[in-house]
């Protein structure tokens, strides 16, 4: 989510030796892999199964799609029921560090990709390799390198990108702009004007719409990482996209530390300084702050494509999105985006074979099509599934765009096994106006550039 970014334990991501120590396998001996033993894709013949999935697909088009997959699996396989908890995506992070180390671990559970979470736990043995599976079922051929890229790990977790497969993402993501078609026009806002201009036609429209009494933006920014989905667009106006990539990523060769970076912090700034955002964003919930939107206060909210079907649900032809425009005309747009939270096996899973073949089900070319029909945004097949008319209309034909012919960033928190954490404190102080876009800068370096020198 994964979705999303990204509430992490820094003390426990600190000392991930702690990890190691419980981890199944962690003794002298390296840890049994996928590799030496063999593998089955016949899960009728694999006896009665209870699969225990911890997901966090709690919105309404998520859940309604994770219900019907999971009853047409096991309507496909009558020998395995599927005991799932459905949990936020917060709550989620919480609890699945300690049950992952625990002795009953759930079998099939979404995973960040993020370093500090799926790269943590690839380090410290707790997921399952799934490359054999991947060769089994034929992942490669469907799903891009790009997108597998994004839940690939080296053996040791160090390596972000390259490597062995630990998961599979049932969705696309992108982050943009939704905006209210009525506070559009109640603030004397062209919408084709604005969704075919420049980002100074956006940054306009945020004073027009603070003009005529509206609440140009509302943010919930209580848990840190939403404001990350808000800083992205802005920092991909100002900071080529191959640094962002680097930071993003925790690669060598960035730096937070360059005027480009530190003018996307003063631009957020300015927002808060100029009154864009609703009262107090630091103290409101993010559930609270997009339904808020969805009930008519605010005229944009600046997130991801996983609210579309709540959003479209409480709005209807009201809720319009488009990816954040391009700093000239003409010029390519670039966001934040990639896939949602992989599906995961975990290492202690005594059901392995249920479990990756739970996985390709929930992400075959069939599950691709009620992810559309439910309001979700497919990763694969995304162009052929999109739908006519809508806001999932303007998600897929923005994801297509950016994914194409622009630049689809990572998320930021990726970068370290503690960035979750720092990039969320540093933008509610820099929100908040406690520090300065130098230090928020700084403090980033801090973090990104400690890691990198870790090799």
């Amino acid at each position: 989510m994964n979705r999303n970014a990204l509430k992490i334990s820094t003390a426990v991501l600190a000392a991930g030796v702690l990890l190691a120590a419980c981890a199944p396998g962690s003794g002298s001996e390296d840890p049994p892999t996928s590799e030496d033993r063999e593998i089955s894709t016949d899960l009728a013949a694999l006896g009665d199964i209870t699969l225990t999935v911890w997901d966090q697909e709690t919105r309404g088009g998520q859940d309604e799609q994770m219900t019907q997959l999971n009853e047409a699996f096991m309507d496909a396989y009558p020998n395995i029921t599927i005991d799932r908890l459905s949990q936020s995506f917060d709550d989620l992070e919480t609890t699945l560090r300690g049950a992952l180390t625990g002795d009953d671990a759930p079998d099939v559970v979404q995973a960040n990709n993020s370093r500090g979470t799926m790269g943590a736990f690839v380090g410290a043995d707790l997921l399952l390799d799934l490359t054999p599976y991947a060769d089994a079922y034929g992942w490669t051929d469907r799903y891009s390198e790009s997108v597998l890229a994004a839940s690939t790990y080296s053996a040791d977790g160090v390596t972000f990108g390259e490597g062995n497969i630990y998961g599979l993402p049932q969705v696309g993501e992108i982050v943009g702009i939704f905006y209210s078609r009525a506070a559009l026009s109640a603030a004397g806002i062209d919408e084709a004007a604005l969704t075919g201009g420049t980002w100074a036609d956006f940054t306009a429209a945020l004073a027009s719409a603070q003009a005529a009494g509206q609440v140009p933006i509302q943010l919930g920014n209580l848990d840190g990482w939403p404001a990350v989905h808000v800083f992205g667009p802005i920092q991909g106006q100002h900071v080529p996209a191959d640094q962002i990539a680097a930071l993003g990523q925790g690669n060598a060769g960035a730096s937070w530390l360059t005027p480009e970076n530190e003018a996307a912090a003063a631009e957020l700034q300015g927002w808060v300084e100029s009154g864009y955002f609703n009262e107090g964003p630091n103290g409101t919930d993010y559930d609270a702050a997009w339904a808020s939107f969805g009930e008519g206060t605010g005229t944009f909210l600046i997130g991801g494509s996983w609210l579309a079907a709540d959003l479209e649900a409480a709005m209807g032809e009201d809720v319009g999105f488009m990816a954040p425009p391009p700093a000239e005309a003409g010029g390519a747009r670039a966001t934040t985006g990639a896939t949602g939270l992989p599906f995961a096996v975990t290492a202690q899973s005594p059901n392995a074979d249920a479990a990756a073949g739970y996985i390709d089900f929930i992400t075959s070319d069939d599950a691709m099509a009620v992810l559309a029909e439910t309001g979700n945004m497919p990763v694969n097949r995304t162009a052929e599934l999109a739908p006519e008319s809508g806001v999932n209309a303007d998600i897929f034909a923005a994801f297509g765009d950016v994914s194409e012919n622009g630049h689809l960033l990572p998320y930021l928190d990726w970068a370290t096994p503690t960035m979750g954490d720092t990039i969320g404190a540093a933008l509610q102080d820099l929100i908040a106006t406690q520090t300065d876009p130098a230090q928020f800068t700084q403090v980033l370096e801090d973090d990104y550039s400690a890691f990198v020198a870790e090799g």
